[in-house]
């Protein structure tokens, strides 16, 4: 059982993650019992109506209820499947009631985080591929991979999130197309430079999830990873209490530019 789980889509770890499993669910069973209803109308029709059993060809051209029977039935299943699928779009774009809000600004190649409101607002850091990732990755390195946690998936700065709360994202680039995206949040959006998407989530346990950049931003678009790391309401705000505020906001990106080739 656990090996066919493996091969279905992860039910994710928030509200939304949850809703889209469901509605690809309620799909995939729709898609299921057709195939089975068709394959096994075709093998019975193979089977009962072989030449060997002498059966002979109807005379007929076309048939006025059939054509009504097969019009209206896929009709009324897709039908079906659109309501559920409509509400779920509308509840994934639906960024209204959020309790915080965060910005999140792509670059060539990591990101930045910036805390617009809530217990944390004004904290603003850089998080890119951890140093140990980094070292690792090139080609005469003295630090195998294989020696690395999370190899190309460890930053140096995660993204602290509570649980339980409704939580708005704003989304941009300052240089070239890139893509947020965190699989167990259930949706990816793009940073396009001069333009603001929005998203939301709402995680329901606490943990670290990991992504990465979904869309192709230039030769280090594979080392720029995404971590979130989940915290209990009260842990999120013993974390904001032990933030210094944004001190190493700039510290971040003058150390990476120093070590650019």
């Amino acid at each position: 059982m656990e090996g066919f789980r493996a091969l279905n889509m992860p039910r994710g770890a928030t509200v939304m993650s949850e809703a889209v499993y469901d509605l690809h669910m309620f799909v995939l069973t729709i898609c299921i019992i057709i195939g089975i209803v068709v394959f096994g109308v075709m093998a019975y029709s193979i089977y009962a109506h072989r030449k060997s059993r002498g059966v002979v060809p109807a005379k007929f051209s076309h048939s006025n209820a059939l054509e009504v029977v097969w019009t209206v039935v896929p009709f009324a299943i897709l039908l079906v499947m659109a309501v559920p699928a409509v509400r779920t779009l509308l509840a994934l774009e639906d960024t209204s009631a959020a309790e915080m809000t965060v910005k999140v600004t792509g670059y060539q190649w990591f990101w930045e985080y910036e805390y617009m409101d809530g217990d944390a607002e004004g904290v603003a850091f850089y998080s890119s591929l951890d140093r140990r990732s980094d070292r690792a990755r090139g080609l005469r390195s003295d630090l195998s991979p294989r020696e690395v946690d999370n190899y190309l998936r460890e930053v140096d700065n995660p993204l602290v999130l509570p649980t339980d709360t409704r939580i708005r994202f704003l989304l941009t680039s300052n240089d070239v197309i890139h893509s947020w995206w965190v699989p167990e949040f259930g949706w990816k959006k793009d940073t396009i430079p001069g333009f603001i998407n929005e998203a939301w989530v709402e995680i329901k346990e606490p943990g670290t999830y990991r992504g990465a950049c979904a869309e192709l931003c230039g030769r280090d678009h594979a080392f720029m990873p995404v971590v979130v790391v989940a915290k209990e309401p009260e842990d999120y705000r013993q974390w904001v209490a032990g933030r210094s505020d944004t001190s190493d906001h700039g510290a971040t990106v003058a150390g990476r530019e120093r070590e650019e080739p």
